[in-house]
């Protein structure tokens, strides 16, 4: 699975960070210096209300948007927006799963991609899907197709695909936002159990019961990231 990272070094670094955008005439900054660390083997949650600049603040982290200024790095590398999925997973509210592919197809396909000392053996690549899906009550669906699926399905199964290869750094826009309670247990107990595993983990989101069992907590004001 590659060199281990010591437990609380930093794995992802936003430095400076600004982002603005046009809104008719007007420039609107909505990031205006954000400086961020996410830490191996803890979770990071990240809060703020509607317009605050979190899902813009998201947009950068994971490389799907760039920023004006400053500097995304991961693991002392500058970020890239073709980085391997086992370096960094992303959980977006929008899924983003192939809808070509069955679930246990899309849960499987990072698995597939992942250099040899990355992934598990091709033999075992099925069980690690199944077990995936088992853990949030999604494994009787496996041969669907995600438009067969509800939305809250679709976000279990794009969590698992998020967690199969056991990334380095999982960024995930709130993962429990189309759950029950009972789901959400499910998945906040794996992603302790990513943590625990040496993942750096930041979960932008507005649930409590996903901030109080988090190691840190911070939030977005005024275009910068505080603490909590």
């Amino acid at each position: 699975m590659g060199t281990q990272i010591a437990a609380n070094a930093p794995v992802l670094r936003a430095s400076g960070i600004r982002r603005s955008f046009r809104q008719g005439t007007t420039t609107v900054d909505v990031l205006r210096g954000v400086d961020l660390t996410v830490n191996a083997g803890e979770i990071t949650t990240l809060s703020g209300p509607s317009g605050s600049g979190k899902s813009a603040l998201f947009s950068v982290l994971c490389g799907f948007d760039r920023a004006d200024e400053g500097e995304v790095s991961v693991l002392g590398d500058p970020l890239s927006p073709t980085i391997a999925w086992h370096v960094v997973a992303v959980l977006p509210q929008a899924m983003g799963l192939a809808t070509e592919l069955t679930l246990a197809e899309n849960v499987a396909l990072p698995l597939r991609l992942a250099p040899a000392e990355h992934t598990v053996p091709v033999g075992d690549i099925d069980e690690r899907v199944l077990e995936l899906l088992a853990v949030l009550k999604v494994d009787q669906l496996a041969d669907r197709y995600p438009s067969e699926v509800s939305f809250g399905q679709q976000q279990r199964v794009a969590l698992a695909r998020a967690l199969a290869v056991r990334p380095r750094v999982l960024l995930a826009d709130e993962p429990t936002a189309h759950l029950d309670h009972e789901m959400v247990a499910a998945v906040l107990g794996l992603l302790r159990q990513a943590a625990d595993d040496g993942a750096g983990v930041l979960l932008s989101t507005h649930d409590d019961e996903v901030r109080r069992m988090a190691d840190r907590r911070l939030r977005i004001s005024d275009g910068r990231v505080v603490a909590d």
